[in-house]
């Protein structure tokens, strides 16, 4: 008598990830923040002495242009390597006088570095806090800035193996095939219809893109039967660019803050993770006095803690102006236990200096009242 036989097979995939910090301490720093140097660069290091993988950090007093001008902007600088391209991860921070890790900001995801390349934030934190609480963040006029590195993967290959460039390529190939399809409108297999336009698109694709589109096309619901989705509550260019996203991975007018708002309910809806990801980081860019209060409401609504904690901080900063504006006093009748998380974060600033501002006091009795 046979017997049934049964095989398990398993397997196991590991990503190598290197991991180490830099801390680089800067003398005399109010007076780069006064115009004397519009850049200031750190000595080269590596992971290790025989790395040939060579970085420097960048601080720019004054900001990297006309709208972060009243920031200090840092930035992560691949300097050197073999390969043509690094993938790494990194997260900024100061530490203050008592020797504590303040003002985190990390990359919300793997950056592509080339040779020579920076990345960063251009808004790291307002001069006007490090001048208002210089014993708590300069102490003898020094600032110790802090980057840790997250090197993922290509940097470390064994040889023979495919390096990242080559997979780098053939992403754009990809992508600029996809693009083809939807621009084109070939070989398409359904309708979407949004403002009164209809767009032809491809069920596969946006199935393999969007969970939610997945849902659709998957159970015998109205849009997989007919092959049409009418889609009432997004404007159309929100719903092209969402579209743009969806086919190239590339969002190209995040840059205006009415769009950044609309992106990101159109990528909660449909579920865009890396989406999600862009719109966030678009908003912290463009965050202004006038859209600070508007953009918490956002925050808050979609539950984006890293934006949220961004916004609060800039509201201490600029806590006189932005009670002014009207998205400020729409949200006073709105959304109330948001003014009140504003007040926290401002007395919680205030509460590092011991001897706090006649201009933070002031901004304190703003909130409060």
């Amino acid at each position: 008598m046979s017997g049934d036989m049964e095989v398990n097979n398993w397997g196991s995939s590991h990503i190598k990830v290197q991991k180490f910090w830099y801390e680089w301490t800067i003398s005399n720093f109010s007076c780069c923040m006064r115009g004397i140097r519009r850049k200031i660069q750190s000595p080269v290091f590596s992971l290790g002495a025989n790395d040939e993988v060579a970085w420097c950090l960048r601080v720019y007093p004054n900001g990297v242009d006309e709208e972060s001008k009243d920031y200090l902007s840092v930035y992560l600088v691949l300097l050197s390597c073999p390969e043509s391209i690094v993938w790494a991860k990194f997260e900024f921070w100061i530490i203050n006088s008592h020797g504590k890790k303040y003002k985190s900001m990390k990359s919300m995801n793997v950056i592509s570095f080339l040779s020579n390349q920076e990345w960063g934030f251009r808004k790291f934190i307002p001069q006007d806090f490090l001048l208002s609480n210089k014993q708590w963040f300069l102490l003898e006029d020094q600032l110790m800035l802090c980057c840790k590195v997250s090197i993922v993967g290509a940097a470390f290959s064994m040889p023979g193996q495919t390096k990242a460039p080559a997979v780098k390529d053939l992403r754009h190939i990809l992508t600029d095939d996809l693009g083809e399809l939807w621009e084109n409108s070939l070989f398409t297999d359904c309708s979407l219809l949004v403002g009164g336009h209809e767009f032809r698109a491809h069920k596969a694709i946006l199935a393999a893109r969007s969970p939610v589109f997945r849902a659709m096309f998957q159970h015998e619901m109205k849009e997989s039967l007919t092959n049409r989705i009418e889609i009432h509550d997004l404007d159309y260019q929100v719903f092209k660019e969402m579209m743009g996203f969806i086919y190239m991975g590339k969002a190209l007018q995040l840059h205006n803050h009415s769009m950044a708002t609309g992106m990101l309910s159109a990528a909660d809806k449909y579920d865009l993770e890396g989406l999600n990801v862009l719109c966030e980081e678009a908003l912290c860019r463009n965050l202004s006095v006038e859209n600070a209060a508007h953009t918490l409401i956002l925050a808050d609504l979609h539950s984006i803690e890293q934006l949220k904690t961004q916004v609060l901080d800039f509201i201490t900063v600029h806590a006189s102006k932005v009670c002014e504006t009207s998205g400020w006093k729409s949200m006073l009748e709105s959304h109330p236990y948001l003014v009140t998380e504003a007040f926290h974060s401002l007395a919680s600033a205030l509460s590092v200096s011991f001897d706090p501002s006649l201009k933070f006091r002031k901004m304190l009795e703003i909130l409060r009242n």
